[in-house]
């Protein structure tokens, strides 16, 4: 059977971190199922853990005003869903749609969050981390609405 410990060591995001911090996160982690069409969050709710996608993907979306909800960007496997369970206060700043049947391993962002403050190390390893997320989804979502912007002229 793989376990927890499995699925996060494969994962890219987390690729590198040391044998014991995967341990510890594997405590907070638990695998997650959502099939296509579901609505994994909405933009403004409370923001309390994030997802590895093993398989399947993941619309991010945001409402424009005048143009209704517009899809940021998909995300498939090896992808982060989610960074605002780091920040206070803690509120999703997208949403989120399943496209297709998605597994993810799913993991608690209050947990995590005090494992970052207990090991410093870890705190900034995944802190880094999802800020080249925060500004990989920012310029994604820049492209998308320059693209809609050119269109809509």
């Amino acid at each position: 059977m793989i376990t927890a410990f499995d699925l996060l060591s494969n994962h890219p995001f987390l690729a590198g971190l040391s044998q014991h911090q995967l341990e510890r996160l594997a405590n907070w982690s638990r695998r997650s199922l959502f099939h296509g069409g579901s609505r994994v969050f909405r933009e403004g709710d409370r923001a309390d853990g994030f997802w590895l996608i093993r398989d399947g993907q993941v619309q991010l979306d945001t409402d424009v005003p005048g143009r209704g909800t517009v899809v940021v960007e998909t995300l498939g496997p090896g992808s982060v869903l989610g960074w605002s369970w780091l920040f206070p206060p803690y509120r999703w700043h997208f949403g989120a749609v399943a496209v297709l049947t998605t597994l993810t391993v799913q993991l608690d962002g209050s947990g995590v969050r005090q494992l970052c403050a207990e090991d410093p190390q870890l705190g900034y390893e995944l802190t880094s981390r999802v800020m080249q997320v925060v500004v990989e989804r920012l310029q994604a979502t820049r492209t998308r609405l320059i693209a809609a912007q050119t269109d809509a002229t």
